[in-house]
């Protein structure tokens, strides 16, 4: 954890990663813009958490709206006079085989999960290159490098996530400004409840345990923050697999149906 005073800004803080990150940003003292576009979710853990208004500030923003985020991040600035982090946290998941979602599916994905991490990165920029520091964090997947069938549609925004900011980190480096790409492996979160009744999503559970938000939560706001790492993978023996995947796809192939198997029986197990 790290105890010097900053400001944050934090996306999808209603619920998951994000409702877990903003609140232990508010134990620290820390000020902070927290966004989501369900604001009534929003201001109800607000006041639940007894979130301190004179250090939070709230927004309702839909990351898919460019002008939203710059009236957002200006907001932030006019309240905190800068911002010192931004963390892209908001996403969206829909299992179902590819050939068998709608244009609209696609464009959800892409726009909050891909283009929602690249408008508020453009954003950012824009006010920490004049500060000439910061630091914008942006979540990935496991999948950016081992795609997952059921999920490609996922997978392929995660993989345009991670792409980027590996692309845009060397852009903003030499203003100061710092990225880096979180790809935690399956997170206990809503969109994973929402993965039990999907077949299609049974290799999400593959893995020897499901992360809780606190594991997530507890490598961004140590390893992370104080590192500024390019990429982290959560766990790192399910990061080097990842790797080796990204190295040689027609391993899945080979060692899908194994997988398979595996995340069925754990998906099974799970369901209510």
């Amino acid at each position: 954890m790290t105890g010097d005073s900053r400001t944050f800004v934090v996306t999808g803080c209603a619920s998951g990663i994000g409702r877990h990150v903003a609140n232990a940003l508010v134990l620290q003292g820390q000020r902070m813009l927290a966004a989501d576009i369900n604001l009534k979710a929003l201001e109800e853990n607000a006041r639940v958490q007894g979130w301190p208004g004179d250090r939070v500030l709230l927004q309702e923003l839909d990351v898919r709206d460019s002008e939203s985020w710059e009236e957002a991040l200006q907001s932030a600035v006019s309240q905190f006079g800068g911002i010192d982090v931004l963390m892209n946290i908001a996403g969206y998941l829909e299992p179902g085989w590819a050939h068998e979602m709608k244009s609209e599916d696609v464009d959800r994905h892409f726009d909050i999960n891909a283009k929602g991490v690249i408008f508020g990165t453009q954003a950012a920029a824009r006010i920490m290159i004049p500060q000439k520091r910061g630091h914008i964090i942006n979540m990935g997947s496991m999948s950016a490098l081992a795609p997952i069938p059921g999920l490609a549609l996922y997978s392929a925004s995660k993989y345009a996530v991670r792409a980027f900011s590996l692309a845009v980190a060397q852009e903003l480096r030499p203003y100061g400004i710092y990225v880096t790409v979180v790809c935690p492996d399956a997170v206990s979160t809503p969109m994973l409840e929402l993965q039990k009744r999907y077949k299609q999503a049974a290799l999400t559970f593959s893995g020897p345990r499901i992360l809780s938000v606190e594991d997530v939560g507890q490598l961004i706001l140590g390893p992370v923050l104080s590192r500024k790492p390019l990429e982290i993978f959560l766990p790192k023996s399910r990061g080097w697999l990842a790797r080796v995947a990204d190295l040689f796809p027609q391993l899945g192939f080979l060692l899908g149906p194994a997988f398979q198997k595996k995340g069925l029986k754990r998906q099974a197990s799970l369901k209510v």
